[in-house]
């Protein structure tokens, strides 16, 4: 018994008549999601970068050769505003992991480009992060991991349908 199972039995007792599957269910994911978000933050912060920080990085390294993008396209791929995506491009500039130049296709606009130590430092980073989410991961056996991806998959797919 988790938490999770007293919190869903104690509604139980006081409002009987609740279906309190979802409940479980998502008290689960969101408690997962927490402690692995703060798992991947203390990762990223040996690092000297936090997880925004690393979302950025991550998002030109993954976009390859010449690991440039658009600030609009960086903040549509991060779901963060214009604004709130520039103070963390100042902080990465700053930092020498980006650089910004103007784009040569829009006198207007600017484009992003992962540097090398900005490169060297996100492909560090994805391996130690990866490494903390497996050593959680590797308490379930192959098949059911891949059933779990399945269904949590499925059921991403409900939510953002």
């Amino acid at each position: 018994m988790d938490d999770v199972d007293r919190i869903v039995e104690q509604w139980g007792r006081e409002r009987p008549e609740l279906q309190t599957d979802a409940m479980a269910v998502f008290g689960r994911i969101y408690r997962l999601s927490r402690i692995m978000g703060d798992r991947q933050e203390k990762v990223y912060g040996a690092l000297g970068i936090n997880r925004g920080e690393f979302d950025v990085l991550a998002t030109l390294r993954r976009a390859g050769e010449p690991f440039q993008l658009s600030p609009k396209a960086l903040s549509a791929s991060s779901m963060l505003t214009t604004g709130g995506m520039t103070g963390r491009l100042d902080r990465l500039e700053k930092a020498g992991l980006v650089t910004r130049a103007p784009d040569p296709a829009d006198r207007r606009g600017l484009v992003i480009t992962l540097t090398r130590r900005g490169r060297d430092l996100v492909d560090e980073a994805v391996v130690a992060g990866l490494d903390a989410q497996r050593e959680v991961l590797e308490h379930l056996p192959e098949a059911r991991r891949r059933q779990l991806s399945a269904l949590l998959r499925e059921l991403l797919a409900a939510a953002e349908g």
